[in-house]
């Protein structure tokens, strides 16, 4: 408690507008538990009271949001780990129960992974009917006016290369988990359910690129058959690999070239690119 009240202080002595205080977690209700999260309520006076649950946890997780309510009355539940194959029953029966408004979910453990919810769009995703419009204000959330003008002079110059490649992968792997991105657009939820996509599945591009020459990079017609084995030697992959981003590379371009005017364009190519890359 004492930790919690300190932190109010210390904030408003910097003047500090939001302060988050998270009390330890628990798979089950104790009583010791109970008494000590009610007296931090009491000592920092919080302006709003977020109840946090796993959405893995089933029914546990109704009977214990019941029991915080009863103690602490709080305001909303944030739901978690929403990445996985949960379908989002306890946030149902939690909302049922307590009659209290779900307002965060997450679909990671970094601040970016937080998201308002929002029940129209939840209800797509367990339909397996996608979710655009978070997907587009991710991407918007992203998007750099500034570096698209750059990416769009390049592109009709067809100067665009493996350092913009680089850039673009930036902003998609700041978008989020990339199963939970490919799990938004429409028909793709229910074909990746099974499929497992890791957040690394860029990291073999990154190290071919960082396997070529400043030259290679800005020149990618220049890289013959020995640049392309030596390219793969250092970066630890092989042959294949090398030509098969290669080719990648320019589709992407291609792809890019016809839908860079759509904002997400860039973003939506790199994801489709990884997708198929991802299930490799």
């Amino acid at each position: 408690m004492a930790i919690a009240e300190n932190a109010i202080k210390y904030a408003r002595t910097r003047n500090l507008n939001t302060v988050i205080v998270d009390t330890a977690g628990r798979l089950a209700v104790d009583e010791a538990m109970m008494v000590e999260i009610a007296a931090i309520k009491a000592a920092v006076k919080p302006s709003e009271t977020l109840f946090v649950v796993d959405s893995m946890t089933g029914q546990d997780a109704v009977n214990t949001a019941r029991e915080f309510n009863l103690r602490l009355d709080f305001d909303g539940v944030v739901l978690t780990k929403l990445d996985g194959d949960t379908r989002g029953g306890a946030a149902i029966s939690i909302r049922s129960v307590v009659d209290k408004p779900l307002k965060f979910i997450s679909s990671g453990e970094k601040m970016d992974a937080l998201s308002v919810f929002h029940p129209e769009r939840m209800a797509d995703r367990i339909l397996g009917m996608g979710d655009v419009v978070s997907l587009v204000e991710r991407a918007q959330e992203q998007y750099d006016e500034e570096e698209a003008r750059r990416t769009r002079k390049k592109l009709h110059k067809d100067t665009f290369d493996f350092n913009d490649f680089l850039d673009q992968i930036a902003q998609v792997k700041k978008m989020g988990n990339m199963k939970d991105l490919m799990s938004m657009i429409p028909g793709v939820g229910k074909a990746l359910k099974d499929v497992d996509i890791s957040d690394d599945v860029f990291k073999q591009t990154e190290a071919i690129i960082g396997s070529m020459t400043p030259y290679e990079r800005e020149n990618p017609a220049a890289i013959n058959a020995s640049r392309r084995e030596r390219i793969a030697r250092g970066s630890g992959t092989t042959l294949p690999d090398v030509n098969r981003l290669l080719k990648q590379f320019d589709q992407t371009r291609k792809m890019m070239r016809s839908a860079i005017g759509a904002g997400a364009g860039g973003a939506k190519a790199m994801m489709a690119q990884a997708a198929r890359q991802g299930r490799r």
